[in-house]
């Protein structure tokens, strides 16, 4: 490790390379839920995707953790896209970590239900009923965290999961990615827990790899705390930890 630093709440780490920086944020999610646990017999966990979770994932899959007394969600999902579509977050997070580890239950968004509405108010409802431990996220290149754009962003949001439309800055973000062959494949709208929804979460994991996100990283400390980077708001959190690596941390 590099650097440490504290901006408000917000507790920073930079690390050389995305690998040990993987290895330390799989090592302090592993620490909160066995804390939650050896505290209540279980626990629950939130998910992100995306590039910057790859090695965070193959980390936290290696970790000795009891998953069969976790419960386990995730952050978004594409709007009508198929659960076998090779961009759709549900299949990333069942190839990537779900089927080896196993954990006792997964809740995932279901993009493309026919009734997209019941299919957020049961999400919503299996959130209340599942009181989150720590929830893994990153930070997108326009600050967004979860599918929370700018433009939709509420700091004070009603509801836990919401539909909403992807800003321009988002969707070249999957392109750039490589997660569809054009910027017209990328969908437009998303299922997203919101602001809300994360900050409710005890504990906070953000893992932001990379120097295409330096930028949202240098906002995300040093810009007011508004929607105009969401991610700002993880500065009044109450125990987040965000894991850098020394790319991403080239503006601070």
């Amino acid at each position: 490790m590099t650097k440490t630093l504290k901006v408000d709440n917000l507790e920073v780490a930079v690390y050389e390379e995305p690998i040990t920086m993987g290895k330390a944020a799989a090592d302090f999610v592993q620490k909160k839920l066995t804390e939650a646990i050896a505290s209540k017999g279980s626990a629950n966990l939130i998910l992100a995707t995306g590039a910057s979770q790859f090695k965070f994932l193959e980390a936290l899959k290696e970790r000795d953790i009891d998953w069969q007394k976790i419960t386990v969600f995730h952050l978004d999902e594409y709007k009508d896209i198929s659960d076998t579509h090779p961009a759709s977050f549900r299949k990333y997070l069942k190839d990537r970590i779900l089927d080896d580890v196993k954990p006792k239950k997964v809740y995932l968004l279901n993009g493309n239900a026919e009734d997209i509405e019941t299919e957020l108010n049961q999400y919503s409802e299996a959130l209340k009923k599942h009181p989150i431990d720590i929830a893994c996220i990153g930070i997108g290149e326009n600050g967004h965290i979860a599918f929370n754009d700018p433009d939709v962003a509420d700091f004070n949001d009603p509801k836990l999961v919401k539909l909403v439309t992807l800003d321009e800055a988002c969707r070249n973000q999957q392109l750039g990615e490589g997660w569809f062959p054009s910027f017209d494949d990328v969908p437009k709208q998303a299922l997203t827990l919101t602001i809300t929804a994360i900050l409710n979460c005890k504990s906070i994991s953000c893992v932001v790899p990379d120097e295409r996100k330096a930028q949202a990283v240098h906002n995300t400390l040093y810009h007011e705390i508004n929607t105009e980077c969401p991610a700002t708001i993880l500065r009044r959190h109450d125990d987040t930890k965000l894991f850098l690596d020394k790319a991403s941390a080239t503006k601070i």
